[in-house]
């Protein structure tokens, strides 16, 4: 059993920060890359940003040198530091990490069940 708990959103005024955590627990080998996705209503799920497992990580465009990501091997948790909020930063926050159960089995994905960001104006 893999889960993936995601904590910090919250409502905050266009400016303002706030600092996503997820951290994977259960029964696993291994975690490969992590990251952040997010969805609003009536549209597709968007990468956020990702980080490998090397520290390597990489940004959608429209949160580039606001928001910034990293990660912690030991504790299998990855943090996204998010400045500068936008209204249009507004979105439910959903973690996804590349998980191997076993030595040999593979990786695949698992996600959070979410956390609501809202950003007022």
């Amino acid at each position: 059993q893999v889960q993936l708990v995601e904590s910090g959103g919250d409502l905050v005024q266009a400016g303002g920060s706030l600092r996503l955590s997820c951290v994977a627990s259960g029964n696993f080998f291994r975690v490969n890359d992590m990251g952040w996705y997010r969805q609003t209503p009536g549209k597709q799920r968007e990468l956020v940003a990702a980080i490998t497992n090397g520290g390597t990580s990489n940004y959608a465009d429209s949160v580039k040198g606001r928001f910034t990501l990293s990660r912690d091997n030991a504790k299998n948790t990855v943090y996204l530091q998010m400045s500068s909020l936008k209204p249009e930063d507004t979105a439910v926050y959903y973690c996804k990490a590349e998980v191997k159960r076993y030595m040999y089995s593979d990786f695949r994905d698992y996600w959070g069940q979410g956390t609501q960001v809202t950003v007022s104006s």
